[in-house]
């Protein structure tokens, strides 16, 4: 069974961090680009960070040397490092596969506080 899991989400305070993970099954993740991707309310779902099949990564503007998108293959998971929160990051998380198709993860909240 094809399959994202995401965790690690919850609430932090500005200035905080949070890793989330996202646990592959059914797919071998070297194959894929891995992506990370928000929706805060009210918007439409947007992506955030990437890695490719070979392991380049990299993020959009508003995340650059805050997020850090990271995999272990071992373990068949990707990961989204989140430092120095803001509120305007609070949004729900998703995980992304992509090849010939599109899988997406079920997502995860993550909440920002002042």
């Amino acid at each position: 069974q094809v399959q994202l899991v995401e965790s690690g989400g919850g609430l932090v305070h500005a200035g905080g961090s949070l890793t989330l993970s996202c646990a592959a099954s059914g797919i071998n993740i070297r194959l894929y680009t891995m992506g990370w991707y928000r929706q805060r309310p009210g918007n439409q779902r947007a992506l955030v960070a990437w890695m490719t099949a070979a392991g380049t990564n990299a993020g959009v503007d508003s995340v650059k040397g805050r997020f850090t998108i990271s995999r272990a293959i071992d373990k068949n998971m990707v990961f989204l490092h989140m430092n120095n929160l803001q509120p305007e990051d609070t949004a729900v998380y998703y995980c992304n596969a992509v090849e010939r198709n599109s899988i997406w993860g079920q997502g995860t909240q993550v909440t920002v506080s002042l």
